[in-house]
């Protein structure tokens, strides 16, 4: 299973552990994914997905899943999320 957000594609980050006395090592930054279903009213369907609680906090605050993927522009969105968007748009 992959680790990225199926609605904004956020994935895995790299970086460094610092110590106290400075010493680097490399380490991961893992996404806080979240399994969540996420009703379209448009469509009237039910989507469940991996959802990064950033992505879910921004779908709350836009009147959710609808209001967000038409706000949002094609090039922030996976190619999944830009599916859903077509459909919502020809509904």
């Amino acid at each position: 299973m992959s680790k990225k957000c199926e609605i904004s594609g956020t994935g895995v980050m790299s970086g460094n552990k610092v110590s106290h006395a400075n010493n680097r090592t490399r380490r991961r930054f893992l996404p806080n994914l979240q399994v969540v279903s996420l009703f379209s009213e448009k469509l009237g369907k039910i989507f469940k997905m991996k959802v990064c609680s950033k992505t879910l906090r921004s779908i709350e605050h836009n009147g959710g899943l609808d209001a967000y993927l038409t706000s949002t522009s094609n090039t922030k969105l996976s190619e999944e999320a830009q599916k859903i968007k077509k459909e919502i748009a020809n509904a």
